[in-house]
């Protein structure tokens, strides 16, 4: 989930950095219209220059078509899901450890020791488990969103007070910021269950219930009936619009701040640095409930007793009371760690095949 919003704003959202440049730009001369001429008037000029600059650029570049952008995007996804599945997993078996682990083995604990047992007991592949899911889950759930965020965009532009932007994009903000959190939330529930079939298949260890993707959705069905594939979905949905809107309001923050006061740095490094730590930021925020989701998703898992039996709320409860308010940021060290390269990838990644692309379609 949350990988999905960082990733989709700076990879399967590339009109929104864009546009993001361009509202960057337009917020920075209201405030120089406010009275920060005065203060920051060369800086100001400079960063005005820099910015039409920019938008000529982005009208002399070919232009990638929609099924070209999704292909870079879902394919940057990919690559950078599959270099970081190794914390991923990490993550996931930490967040999940409190269920049926005692305060003992829970107090000892580290990324170290849990990385020599799964390579000790289970294999170097074993960091890799449960990441072709991944992959088959990346293709439509990029297509979905990508597709919903278009839809939903017209849709909020025919209400009343939202056909059109302000001078400044205010209300293109809102709509953007609206239309995604709708977008992911349309995706995420229908590509819900591969979600859970790769937490339940990367939360295995020495003993493997689930054989693989296909078994793991007959054996559910089976065991916990056709609404088993949902566990957790409604914590995801919780977490879908706090996650895009810290996302992308840190991230345009930071970038439009950043390029104010230093114009000429490179805008590969701004757009890596600002991605990072707009990841950072809704990690902390979110992952108590990304947390919730995992323990939700294992509910019952290969014939296990059920631990949490009173909602979202009652699990928030159960967590705090027995593992400490820590226990809801079990894990958070290993999803920190892959947040930089995994932006990081994810966006080389994408601006490799977007160029590629775009050379493509320029000599046809």
């Amino acid at each position: 989930m949350q990988t999905e919003a960082r990733v989709g704003m700076m990879v399967e959202g590339g009109g929104q950095r864009g546009f993001g440049a361009v509202h960057g730009c337009a917020a920075s001369a209201a405030k120089t219209a406010a009275g920060e001429l005065a203060v920051n008037g060369a800086a100001a000029r400079k960063y005005s220059a820099q910015c039409h600059s920019q938008l000529q650029q982005q009208q002399q570049q070919p232009q990638v078509g929609a099924l070209s952008h999704l292909v870079a995007g879902g394919l940057a996804g990919v690559v950078s899901k599959t270099c970081t599945a190794p914390l991923g997993r990490l993550t996931i078996l930490f967040q999940v450890q409190g269920m049926h682990s005692n305060a003992a083995i829970l107090k000892k604990a580290s990324i170290f020791q849990e990385a020599s047992r799964i390579v000790r007991e289970e294999g170097f592949r074993a960091f890799w488990k449960g990441n072709l899911v991944t992959i088959v889950h990346r293709l439509p759930y990029s297509s979905i969103s990508f597709y919903a965020y278009d839809r939903y965009k017209i849709l909020l532009h025919l209400l009343p007070g939202l056909e059109g932007g302000n001078q400044f994009g205010n209300t293109d903000v809102f709509v953007r910021l609206l239309g995604g959190g709708l977008a992911g939330m349309t995706a995420a529930s229908i590509t819900y269950p591969l979600d859970l079939v790769r937490t339940r298949l990367a939360a295995q260890t020495n003993h493997a219930y689930y054989q693989g993707i296909w078994h793991a959705h007959k054996a559910i069905c089976r065991d916990e009936g056709f609404r088993g594939l949902y566990k957790g979905l409604g914590a995801t949905l919780l977490g879908v619009g706090p996650n895009i809107a810290i996302s992308f309001s840190v991230y345009e923050t930071l970038r439009s701040n950043w390029q104010m006061r230093r114009p000429e740095d490179s805008n590969v490094l701004v757009s890596l640095a600002c991605g990072s730590v707009s990841g950072i930021a809704s990690s902390t925020v979110t992952f108590p409930l990304d947390l919730v989701r995992r323990r939700m998703q294992l509910e019952g898992a290969a014939g296990r007793a059920r631990i949490y039996k009173s909602g979202i709320f009652g699990t928030f409860k159960h967590i705090i009371c027995s593992e400490g308010f820590r226990g809801l940021y079990r894990g958070i060290l290993p999803e920190y760690y892959k947040v930089v390269p995994g932006i990081g990838i994810a966006f080389m990644t994408y601006e490799t095949l977007k160029s590629f692309l775009s050379g493509s379609l320029g000599s046809t």
